[in-house]
């Protein structure tokens, strides 16, 4: 049982197949493939990324600008399997995953068993910021930093690759800006959530923990020595954590999808 390839999801091949599956949602101008290179140290999982339009090989295509554009079209593309999964999001992949299983839910499909939700407060403490998304490369690129910390050296010192990594980066910019908090905030949901965050990161651990109230199943707060990047340069304490949580659901016996609507 296999969920289908798609140009939304990809999986790295020569992994095993596992009880559950865990799905990486990327952060603002990120690219699946920077965190499906984690899977030799989740191997209680089979690693698969969410490959959004206007980068890695979707680079050509036009990147969405909103939050419903974003969810709408993955969800009438992505068929995520019929085994146990779980998302993971960083930053904006945060958002854009609990979303998308918010999506799920109301569509009657099979949801996440699980939500692992990284450096993003809760939804009804989004900050929209100003408009970053239309300026131009430079101050877009030093706007970005101010917010979120350095971004790769690449950025400053290669054109080329600067004008290919923009377009993906301008559009989640203008997700972020247009994002608006539901009125009324949805029912929660019933998989566990855990939420990650960095000691030096502006989402503080009072803005990260307000995700408890987004689940009537368990909740975990880890909060890692670091910035809003906390994991790069040392992984190994969040992998290592991640891994845990994941090992403690390889057999959920209580994994049913949502009932219809009546």
């Amino acid at each position: 049982m296999t969920a289908t390839r798609s140009r939304w999801l990809i999986r790295r091949p020569g992994q095993a197949e596992a009880a559950l599956r865990l799905y990486f949602f990327p952060h603002s101008g990120g690219s699946a493939g920077e965190y499906m290179r984690w899977s030799s140290q989740l191997p209680s999982a089979e690693v698969w990324g969410v490959q959004l339009p206007g980068r890695g090989g979707r680079i050509s295509e036009t990147a969405p600008t909103t939050m419903n554009g974003l969810v709408t079209a993955l969800t009438a593309e992505a068929d995520f399997g019929e085994v146990p999964y779980a998302f993971f999001g960083h930053s904006l992949g945060a958002l854009a995953a609990y979303e998308t299983a918010l999506a799920l839910r109301a569509q009657g499909r099979q949801g996440p068993h699980a939500l692992f939700l990284s450096a993003y407060g809760a939804p009804h403490l989004h900050r929209p910021g100003p408009d970053v998304h239309m300026l131009d490369g430079p101050e877009l690129i030093a706007a970005v930093e101010r917010e979120y910390g350095p971004v790769p050296a690449e950025m400053h010192t290669d054109p080329e690759f600067a004008a290919l990594v923009l377009g993906g980066l301008r559009a989640d910019m203008s997700i972020v800006s247009s994002y608006r908090p539901r009125a009324t905030r949805p029912e929660p949901l019933d998989c566990a959530i855990t939420v990650y965050g960095g000691s030096e990161d502006r989402e503080t651990a009072v803005r990260l923990a307000a995700w408890d109230d987004y689940t009537t199943g368990p909740f975990t707060l880890r909060v890692f020595a670091g910035d809003h990047f906390y994991f790069r340069g040392n992984s190994d304490d969040l992998l290592g954590q991640l891994d845990r949580a994941l090992a403690a659901f390889t057999a959920p016996a209580a994994f049913t999808a949502p009932a219809q609507p009546a």
